[in-house]
């Protein structure tokens, strides 16, 4: 189940726990599969879902552009060898002093979602690509990421055209959802995308990018559709609701999709404990929780597959993170069954764990360091 080599390096780091391991090639074979799948679409890899160096100059070397979240994101893609007609700045919160440094940088992809943000683009990224993002449903996620980002259509056709007006070449993003299950969410979000265009054309304004957003998934313990069913669902979305004739760009943001299963999270066991004498499930304390890198656990959302070193039965257990903070439990609600012979020191492993997991490691909650992490080439 876990790579030879992968397996080789927690064996040469046994006194490194917790420690991510990442494996570049299972990067390389998921960004090939996608653009196998859905030739119409540029990917544009979200950062956030890993910023490791190594990543990047691999995703560079073939092909991959940038979703990038930050002026600090900007600077670490173009510091490893990115161009910066690579990057789009895709969120919709942005200090004017930081669109002006990416636009200074040569970025000329923005996204924005208000009138506050549109202006901040006008003013700071003249001439630009201004895309706006609109609210999706998010039927079908696991994290329906619609509420803090994204305006009702209405909203998006009036800044739209105030963008044109402004001179900024218009076009429009949504996110269907992180961890999405169901193949035809792009559709649902492509017919809103349609109507925009058409109300738009009737203006005389051309939607010049179209984002498809994020959401393909990674393999954690729900079966999910394989890629190639994402890509032809997509395909005859874009053509169906956009075709003959689409876009000038059509752009895709994967994250977890491509770094998610070439990440190995081992961490190992500190305690083993009961808290009544009648209760069956064990709690298992790990040395790795909320704060050292599993954040995607909240709400029990994101549901790693996990392995462990002992064999034998089996019985329920609550996993928990090491620190002094009562969040810092994993796993209560969804049953989880490990072996009843698991005691301190024995190591978990958490497949699948490459995205999401570094970036959202703190830098030293009750004096935890932040996510130790290796990578295999």
């Amino acid at each position: 189940m876990i790579d030879p080599r992968v397996v080789d390096t927690f064996e040469r780091c046994r006194g490194r726990s917790p420690l991510l391991v990442i494996d570049i090639d299972r990067v390389r074979e998921r960004y090939e599969a996608l653009v196998a799948a859905l030739p119409d679409a540029t990917v544009y890899y979200a950062v956030k879902a890993n910023p490791h160096p190594d990543i990047l100059r691999c995703l560079i070397d073939l092909g991959s552009h940038f979703d990038v979240a930050s002026i600090g994101e900007v600077t670490q893609c173009l510091d490893v060898g990115a161009t910066p007609e690579r990057l789009s700045f895709g969120n919709t919160v942005k200090k004017e002093g930081a669109i002006a440094r990416a636009f200074d940088l040569g970025v000329r992809r923005y996204a924005f979602d208000c009138d506050g943000e549109l202006d901040k683009l006008i003013a700071a990224a003249p001439g630009s690509i201004a895309f706006c993002r609109i609210l999706c449903d998010g039927l079908g996620a696991a994290w329906p990421l619609s509420r803090k980002f994204g305006c009702a259509p209405d909203l998006a056709a009036d800044m739209l055209r105030k963008a044109a007006a402004n001179g900024l070449r218009p076009g429009i993003s949504f996110h269907v959802g992180s961890q999405q299950f169901d193949v035809d969410a792009w559709d649902r979000a492509l017919a809103t995308v349609a109507d925009l265009r058409a109300e738009l054309r009737a203006d005389g304004i051309e939607l010049e990018l179209v984002n498809l957003g994020g959401g393909l998934p990674g393999t954690y313990r729900e079966t999910t559709p394989a890629i190639d069913l994402y890509g032809k669902a997509i395909a005859h979305a874009l053509h169906r609701r956009l075709g003959p004739s689409l876009p000038a760009e059509v752009l895709i943001e994967p994250g977890r999709f491509l770094v998610a299963d070439a990440g190995v999270l081992g961490a190992e066991v500190v305690t083993v404990a009961r808290k009544t004498s009648y209760d069956e499930h064990r709690w298992v304390y790990l040395d790795v929780g909320m704060f050292s890198g599993l954040a995607e656990v909240m709400d029990e959302a994101i549901r790693y597959r996990i392995v462990t070193e002992r064999d034998g039965p089996t019985g329920p257990v609550v996993l928990a993170g090491p620190t002094c903070d009562s969040a810092d439990v994993l796993y209560q609600r969804y049953e989880y069954q490990l072996p009843l012979a698991l005691a301190p020191g024995d190591r978990v492993f958490l497949l699948s764990a490459g995205a999401y997991s570094a970036t959202y490691s703190t830098v030293g909650f009750n004096g935890f360091p932040p996510l130790d992490v290796e990578v295999v080439r």
